[in-house]
């Protein structure tokens, strides 16, 4: 399910880097719609271009984040199943299929971010000081749920049981 999800974004993200390049030649057309947005635009064609570039890096950065994460998260299925049922896994095995999950997960983050950010670039549109304090209010967002969520409470607790387990095998 997982996989599916990261093949999802990832597909997105290559349809929104289509979606992007649109507007390239019809800047003068975007300038009108944003006008008619209420939105006060005295953009230059330069500008609009810097704009619709920072979106373009913004996606394509997010499809290759996503498609790495599915090819780690592929990896990692693919030494799941290949390990022995007739014997233990060793130690080094499950810490290396273990570390492949958690640098797919990683990558899959890094993805995510990439879309959070999108939402600034596109404030951009509107007014560069909106984009600030949008990019303000989305870095605490992430850093509120990277750093202060019940799911990080839940996770680092998890990793202090699981550190009381390994230090009580080893003395």
């Amino acid at each position: 399910n997982l996989m599916q999800s990261v093949s999802f974004l990832a597909s997105t993200s290559m349809l929104l880097v289509l979606a992007i390049f649109t507007p390239f030649g019809q800047l003068p057309a975007l300038s009108r719609a944003l006008g008619a947005l209420g939105l006060a635009t005295d953009y230059t064609a330069l500008d609009m271009q810097l704009h619709l570039l920072v979106l373009l890096a913004i996606f394509v950065s997010s499809f290759f984040a996503f498609t790495l994460s599915l090819r780690q998260f592929n990896h990692f299925c693919i030494m799941l199943g290949a390990i022995s049922h007739e014997v233990p896994a060793t130690e080094e095995e499950i810490d290396s299929i273990a570390m492949l999950n958690s640098l797919a997960a990683k990558n899959f983050n890094s993805g995510i971010r990439a879309y959070y950010f999108a939402v600034p670039a596109v404030a951009w549109f509107a007014s560069p000081w909106l984009a600030i304090g949008v990019t303000l209010i989305t870095t605490g967002f992430i850093v509120h749920r990277e750093f202060f969520s019940s799911a990080h409470r839940i996770a680092a607790s998890v990793a202090v049981i699981a550190s009381r387990g390994e230090q009580g095998k080893l003395g």
